[in-house]
């Protein structure tokens, strides 16, 4: 894993979250304190990894948990992408604006 590359994709789930898109699907869909709450819960842990990513060179168990934090930073970045694109889609589709909350 190069040096940063975890921070850099949390940042980038951050900065998406805070998006106007992203705010507009979350009134929309009445899912926006559950966003919020998101994007907060993913601040924390981007000062976790780059704390972390600056300990992995000396700290073999940090190295390692950061290997076992990459699959699912990764997995939270599609899920957002699939959840992007479903709320598109919504909006050009006609009478396909209703969702659960799942």
């Amino acid at each position: 894993m190069a040096e940063g590359v975890l921070f850099n994709i949390v940042q980038g789930i951050i900065e998406r979250l805070g998006s106007r898109a992203f705010e507009e699907i979350g009134l929309v869909w009445g899912v926006n304190d559950e966003l919020q709450k998101l994007q907060l819960l993913v601040s924390r842990l981007r000062a976790v990894l780059l704390d972390a990513e600056q300990k992995q060179a000396n700290n073999e168990a940090v190295k390692e948990w950061l290997q076992s934090v990459e699959d699912e930073v990764y997995e939270a970045d599609d899920v957002l992408d699939e959840f992007y694109t479903e709320a598109q889609w919504r909006q050009m589709v006609p009478g396909n604006n209703k969702v659960s909350k799942q």
